[in-house]
């Protein structure tokens, strides 16, 4: 079982950055794919990044593409969002989430296993 906990959400200035970063403990991280989703008031939770086991696969949605990147360092225990060029329209909480299976390019939210409680990102403009 993987316990995961984000850390890095705040506020920001829309055209700012902010880093996110998810930890996670319990079982050999380098076992799971990850991913970040995000959920803003009143709206279902979306994908947002998703990256393989290795590092090596990443996946993003439309939204994401081109401003954010994901990534894992698994000697760490970690994986991390790099958010640039931020909108109002991302703020949201975010989450970080793990799954035992191979990660695919628009996963949904019931396909990871374990979840992180979320931080919250509020972008003004």
């Amino acid at each position: 079982q993987a316990q995961l906990v984000e850390s890095g959400g705040g506020l920001v200035q829309a055209g700012g950055s902010l880093r996110l970063s998810c930890a996670a403990s319990g079982r050999t991280f380098s076992s799971y794919s990850m991913g970040w989703f995000r959920q803003a008031p009143g709206k279902e939770r979306e994908f947002v990044a998703g990256i393989s086991r290795s590092g090596v696969m990443k996946y993003y949605a439309d939204s994401a593409k081109g401003r954010f990147t994901i990534s894992r360092d698994n000697a760490k225990n970690t994986v991390t969002l790099q958010m640039n060029s931020l909108k109002s329209e991302d703020t949201a909480v975010y989450s970080c989430a793990a799954r035992l299976t191979t990660t695919s390019a628009k996963p949904r939210a019931s396909e990871y296993d374990y979840w992180g409680q979320g931080t919250q990102v509020t972008v003004s403009s």
